[in-house]
């Protein structure tokens, strides 16, 4: 395989610290790349300078210029000048420019005949029907469908679904993707999965995402202390040898502290003698310290915060409605809380799940029905768009700004300054700004001061989102003992099947459906044939919960299942070919029935995704 990019001894850093030196990687030709390590190692900066964003101090970047590199940014800036159309299609790009004035006029209420019949016959000549059919399924997808909305409208999720877009439309021989999902409902992620799978496409990814790591990747690359560790392998793989690794850093570690208790006495001698020493041997000792200092400087973080007392009233809900502009997003939903209600709200992205937690924290009143909260009820609530720290403001204050002191679990009380350090933030960053924390460490600190309101009810609206796999570790090991009420937001599949016994499906036009199971299993009802159960005792479908991965063999029923997706898939590939066909004979004067076809095309592209994705999951 070719190494299509590389990089030679790079060293970066800011604000006078290293972040790392005389790094070397490359990058072949469709390897699929994550890249993982712990907030602050540098993973952002890394993609950064892959991508040629900005120059590194030291080292240099190797590619070929004819490679195209495609960049998706953790928050990506526009003009906000332009609209979606301006931004999504390129002037260089002669298809895309006719695609877009295509697209521009069927969107008008008359649009003009003569212009429709020349765009026809110019995207004929250019062979852009397929690729405008390509370009529509994506924009669909990542739900972008007003092409004239000017950016400067848009949420930071949805600018992170238009950037992410605009690279899956231009396809660069390298995509390197911050954080991919964010901002992405499960679908939509399941669907980019296949797609990024799909060819011998080169990715070079950071993603806290577990599930989307495993099914897209094959060479996991760890950032860790200024060094980077190759594994040619899926995730599970990466934690088995990374345990190995740590376990002989650990052995080497305390024969290192016990040469270095050696070295120190050597070195305390008498000052007159210090003279006749080896240099070389001292230059050594000061080495030695340095590597034990680091190693021992690593720690892992430890949640253990204090709950209030919670009464037997939590919250009832009583026949809820919400609606915003005519539409409906919450339509009569009722339900009492009990203790240890551990719920996943799952959903397309606008469908009202951050309106129904609103409504649950009394931040928003419904249009009708009522909210009845207990007096021992104290909500913890972490918001996908986080708390809004004064960046010239010291770590350590935006904490003491709360508390100076703190109550733990066990009844101990600690500084804030202790708790900052038991979530990684060593001394000299509690005494630094907060501009200089990455974005992840930004989020840590955003949950670590929810969590010291000691809540029973904890809300997490999207807490994955640009945190390090290891601190997700800690979190969820935090959160399968928390013995309070939990609701989480997440399109991370792996945390809701771990966290959740219980689904809020929000399925659109105010409907909010309960279902009794975890993500996997609510799938899994969806995708096998409903079976009625004899029992009518039972009002709630309830799915055995098996693993997809663990099922050696197929039942007869997925045999079958199996057998007609694949003619589904077949059968749906044939009626694409047959509708592209008839589109080449069509009068070009009609431009409806064009738009039909068009339309028709898009329907089935994703019905074949869909068949597409069901036979790979009965196919393993």
């Amino acid at each position: 395989m070719s190494t299509l990019i590389a990089a030679e001894s790079l060293g970066h850093g800011y604000h006078d610290e290293w972040l790392f030196k005389n790094l070397t990687l490359g990058i072949n030709s469709g390897q699929r790349v994550a890249l993982v390590g712990i907030n602050g190692a540098g993973k952002s900066t890394l993609l950064k300078l892959l991508a040629e964003r900005f120059p590194p101090l030291e080292g240099k970047i190797v590619k070929n210029k004819s490679v195209k590199i495609g960049f998706l940014d953790q928050e990506p800036q526009f003009n906000d000048g332009y609209s979606i159309s301006d931004f999504i299609f390129s002037l260089e790009n002669k298809q895309q420019q006719l695609i877009k004035e295509y697209e521009e006029l069927i969107e008008q209420e008359n649009p003009d005949d003569k212009a429709l019949n020349r765009l026809y016959e110019e995207l004929s000549e250019h062979n852009a029907w397929e690729y405008e059919h390509e370009i529509k399924t994506i924009l669909n997808r990542m739900g972008i469908t007003h092409l004239q909305q000017k950016i400067a409208t848009l949420s930071g999720g949805q600018r992170k679904r238009l950037a992410l877009a605009k690279l899956l439309i231009e396809d660069p021989e390298i995509l390197v993707l911050d954080e991919p999902t964010n901002h992405l409902d499960i679908d939509t992620i399941e669907w980019l999965e296949k797609l990024l799978t799909t060819g011998q496409k080169t990715i070079l990814l950071v993603t806290h995402d577990r599930y989307f790591l495993d099914n897209v990747c094959n060479t996991i690359v760890e950032l860790d202390g200024g060094k980077i560790f190759n594994y040619n392998g899926n995730y599970a793989y990466f934690l088995e040898k990374k345990a190995e690794r740590e376990a002989l850093d650990s052995t080497v570690l305390h024969k290192n502290q016990q040469l270095l208790k050696k070295e120190l006495e050597w070195m305390r001698r008498m000052p007159q003698a210090r003279a006749t020493k080896s240099q070389a041997r001292i230059d050594a000792f000061y080495d030695l310290e340095e590597k034990t200092k680091k190693k021992s400087d690593t720690g892992s973080i430890t949640l253990k915060m204090k709950m209030s007392r919670q009464g037997g009233k939590i919250i009832e809900l009583d026949h809820i409605k919400k609606g915003f502009d005519g539409r409906e997003i919450i339509n009569d939903f009722s339900y009492t809380f009990k203790k240890g209600d551990r719920i996943g709200l799952a959903g397309k992205n606008g469908t009202g799940k951050s309106t129904l937690l609103n409504i649950i924290t009394s931040n928003l009143n419904p249009d009708s029905g009522t909210v009845d909260t207990g007096e021992t009820t104290v909500f913890g609530y972490y918001k996908q768009g986080g708390l809004t720290f004064d960046p010239k403001e010291r770590v350590i204050d935006v904490v003491k700004s709360d508390a100076e002191y703190i109550k733990m679990a066990d009844g101990s009380v600690i500084t804030a300054s202790a708790l900052l350090t038991l979530f990684l933030f060593p001394p000299k960053k509690q005494h630094g700004m907060v501009e200089k924390l990455s974005g992840g460490e930004k989020k840590r600190l955003n949950l670590m001061k929810v969590l010291m309101q000691n809540p029973n009810f904890l809300i997490l609206d999207e807490p994955t989102n640009d945190l390090d796999i290891d601190t997700l570790n800690v979190l969820e090991e935090f959160l399968e003992n928390f013995p309070g009420i939990l609701m989480l937001v997440s399109h991370d599949r792996y945390l809701l099947d771990k966290m959740s016994e219980q689904l809020f499906i929000m399925e659109g036009e105010g409907v909010v459906k309960i279902y009794n199971g975890n993500y996997s299993e609510y799938r899994l009802s969806l995708d096998q044939p409903k079976i009625k159960t004899e029992s009518k005792k039972a009002p709630v479908t309830v799915v055995e919960s098996v693993p997809v991965k663990a099922v050696k063999k197929l039942s007869f029923k997925e045999q079958k299942e199996l057998e007609e997706s694949e003619k589904g898939m077949s059968d749906t590939e044939h009626s694409i070919a047959k509708l592209n066909e008839t589109l080449l004979k069509i009068d070009a004067t009609d431009y409806i029935k064009i738009q039909e076809i068009s339309d028709e095309i898009v329907n089935l592209k994703l019905k074949l995704d869909d068949y597409t994705l069901r036979w790979l999951e009965l196919s393993e």
